[in-house]
């Protein structure tokens, strides 16, 4: 049966089995937070649904539990860091902490974080720097089985490679811009495949590089052994964006690009690029506020098209599913559950309520 769950048991239930797969119970609370907040905020695709992966990285020797990052160089405002494999959620963190510190004392600091394990939501790390009041701008790529055709192109060739860009605003909640290049989430596949759903036309293609909009094509190897692909957004401008952020997370950060055959490895590698900028060492911090704050009021003064009730800002939809889903709990299909309990049980431990 699906469940909903509390999200205070779920974080305790995921971080069990971490411990278990040898997380120390700092890491493997750490992770478990940054899991249930990406379901809290409504990315299921981020969430404890990437439980069972994990685990079967550790057991690869993919993904090293209790793994730090690493600062290969200091340069003022210039810093290169490697995650050595660690869990992105705590190496991830650990980087945005050294590259926030340095931009709150010299006014700014673009990083690179190259071989960290799965990230997660990029959006984190925005929110991050925008709590210290700090623009960030993140550019990703992904090292795992290529699930992203190229524009005109009839199979995957990169991963789903996120950009995200955080704006703190003066007495109000930060923009948070934060997607996947692709024009969904491969997250969200896995998700609308375990709940039976069929996904919008001009999402994916097959195998054969034919429109479909059936998610198993990217989630299960098909008949002839090959999976279908993802479509970018945007048609050409998100193929260029996709493309622009394996050649600044992978090729820039040293954490490599993808360009070989797809292989079935669990793990899942991201490389990132980082701008970090403290507006009130520009001297135009008045005006910054002044006009960031006229101009979203300007957005918000729009009247709704049809069907819609108001005009939104990038994190807005995130804030209220947090909200909805605190109170509510967090919902959990067949499938999805089902894989959390066998992961668990790969790790002896036994997941239940």
């Amino acid at each position: 049966m699906p469940k909903t769950l509390a999200a205070p048991v779920l974080r305790a239930q995921v971080a069990h089995i971490l411990i278990a797969a040898g997380s120390a119970p700092a890491e493997a609370e750490q992770v478990a937070d940054n899991l249930v907040l990406a379901n809290l905020s409504g990315h299921d695709s981020h969430g404890v649904g990437m439980v069972p992966r994990y685990v079967d990285a550790v057991a690869e020797g993919g993904l090293v539990p209790n793994a730090a990052v690493k600062l290969n160089l200091d340069a003022g405002s210039l810093m290169a860091m490697d995650g050595q494999r660690g869990y992105g959620q705590v190496v991830g963190v650990q980087a945005m902490a050294l590259g926030i510190a340095r931009a709150r004392e010299v006014g700014s600091c673009i990083f690179t974080l190259a071989h960290a394990h799965h990230l997660g939501r990029i959006g984190h790390f925005a929110e991050l720097a925008v709590a210290q009041g700090l623009v960030s701008l993140h550019f990703v790529n992904v090292l795992s089985r290529p699930v992203v055709a190229a524009w005109d192109g009839g199979d995957g060739r990169f991963g789903t490679n996120p950009c995200c860009i955080g704006v703190p605003l003066a007495g109000a909640e930060p923009f948070i811009l934060d997607f996947a290049t692709s024009r969904v989430a491969q997250g969200k596949m896995r998700v609308a495949y375990n709940k039976g759903e069929q996904v919008p036309e001009g999402t994916l293609i097959d195998e054969h590089g034919r429109p479909t909009t059936d998610p198993g094509v990217v989630v299960v190897p098909q008949s002839n052994g090959l999976f279908g692909a993802l479509m970018t957004f945007g048609e050409h401008k998100g193929y260029g964006m996709a493309v622009a952020c394996e050649l600044l997370g992978g090729a820039l950060t040293g954490g490599g690009t993808w360009h070989r055959p797809a292989d079935a490895q669990r793990s899942v590698f991201n490389g990132m690029l980082t701008v970090l900028i403290d507006p009130a060492r520009l001297g135009t911090q008045a005006d910054f506020e002044a006009e960031a704050t006229a101009f979203v009021d300007w957005l918000k003064q729009s009247p709704p098209r049809a069907g819609a009730e108001r005009v939104q800002i990038a994190g807005e939809p995130e804030r209220r599913a947090r909200a909805a889903r605190e109170r509510e709990g967090i919902w959990l299909d067949d499938a999805t559950w089902a894989e959390i309990v066998a992961a668990g049980a790969k790790v002896g431990v036994a997941v239940g309520l």
